[in-house]
């Protein structure tokens, strides 16, 4: 039996919905349709762990990890310490 191209897979998972917004719309800038499921859950504020999962088709699965991996490299090429964010805004 021939596995369906469409049926999903989990790429990620991550401890907010946050993080997976964050991956899903780099996923997304990079041509690959990915989703996030659980974030209900995850946002339950029960002290209980909850976890957001990002999905993708199966056959975008190793694109998928591929940006993903970029979008890691990427931090961690950053140096914090020398970006500047601006001043605090007053409220």
């Amino acid at each position: 039996m021939t596995a369906d191209p469409d049926s999903p897979e989990v790429l990620e998972s991550c401890p907010s919905d946050v993080e997976a917004a964050v991956i899903v719309a780099a996923l997304g800038a990079c041509g690959v349709d990915a989703h996030a499921t659980g974030g209900y859950t995850a946002g339950f504020r029960a002290e209980a762990p909850g976890t957001v999962n990002v999905v993708v088709r199966r056959r975008d699965l190793d694109r998928a990890k591929e940006v993903l991996a970029d979008i890691r490299k990427t931090q961690a090429d950053v140096d914090w310490s020398q970006v500047d964010v601006g001043d605090p805004l007053d409220h």
